[in-house]
């Protein structure tokens, strides 16, 4: 979250705003109960939350959540990860741009250094997951001298790691097209230096393109959500920490989830809405983007989350 904007003085949400475990794991059921099998917690970040090893914990319980996964910084990854295995959750991810230090600070606008991240993994792995996902955003002028780096440490250390292009979620990351190194550029430097060969999609609604990468035999994957929009085949939907349930990334919010059970909505009414919005929904705005005359509002990555 960009210091300048979200600093000291700015009103954060008040604890009772946000959505109790329970009331997560209650949407989480609606959820499943329509066919839904893969839930992901993010962020912001999602380690910040007290306890969050107890929502892990119940959502494990639910035998229809066939994948259990999580998004993290990686800063309290090291603290956190034995009990997130023991809770139930199966796989993570964690958002790495540089491996250079000056760099990682200069992309993620944090004091926190590389190392602790990369500690945290490490934890990570000797927690029993296997493999770690590592997710790079790729900016021109900023990280793209990285891409290289970044490929051999990961491929070294046994991590699948995922290069995404820049994209304009939200208002205050100060978007430019000119910023982005497109996924066809990352693949002609990683092949150029590893040799790379496609490798086969696991299932229907993957963003990533997978890759193998000749040389060092580790995995990669790229996710082209600004030059080869996926829209058609999104199957996700995202919950706020504030209850707010959006269907596009880049969207503004449909329906405000919180207020639905606070008001004493039953499981089969708020099934109903929750239908009816994914019914109709008809976000596309990566595919529409350089025809808009005007951009939608959209959330801030850190209230979506990836």
């Amino acid at each position: 979250m960009p210091r300048q904007v979200f600093g000291a003085s700015y009103p954060f949400l008040p604890k009772k705003e946000l959505l109790s475990f329970e009331e997560i794991s209650r949407v989480a059921k609606v959820f499943t109960s329509a066919g839904v099998t893969k839930v992901r917690l993010t962020g912001g970040e999602p380690l910040l939350r007290a306890d969050l090893e107890k929502l892990v914990g119940m959502l494990s319980e639910n035998t229809q959540i066939a994948d259990l996964a999580l998004t993290t910084n990686g800063v309290l990854l090291a603290q956190k990860a034995d009990a997130l295995m023991v809770a139930g959750l199966r796989r993570i991810t964690v958002s790495v741009d540089a491996l250079n230090p000056v760099v990682f600070r200069q992309m993620s606008d944090s004091v926190i250094d590389v190392d602790t991240v990369l500690r945290g993994i490490e934890s990570a792995q000797r927690s029993g997951f296997n493999p770690v996902r590592v997710n790079m955003v790729v900016r021109r002028g900023v990280n793209e001298q990285e891409v290289v780096p970044m490929a051999q440490y990961f491929s070294e250390v046994g991590c699948v790691l995922r290069f995404i292009e820049y994209m304009d979620v939200g208002t205050t990351n100060g978007w430019r097209l000119s910023e982005v190194v497109s996924a066809r550029e990352i693949l002609d430097v990683l092949d150029a230096e590893f040799g790379v060969d496609p490798l086969p999609q696991r299932q229907g609604g993957d963003t990533a393109k997978r890759y193998r990468l000749r040389k060092t035999g580790g995995e990669i994957g790229v996710i082209a959500s600004v030059t080869e929009p996926f829209c058609r085949g999104c199957t996700r939907g995202r919950l706020t920490a504030s209850g707010k349930l959006h269907t596009c990334l880049f969207g503004d919010s449909v329906l405000d989830v919180k207020a639905l059970m606070r008001d004493g909505c039953s499981d089969a009414e708020l099934f109903e809405r929750i239908s009816d919005v994914w019914r109709t929904r008809v976000d596309r705005y990566s595919e529409q983007r350089f025809g808009l005359k005007d951009a939608p509002r959209k959330a801030e990555m850190s209230v979506l989350g990836g």
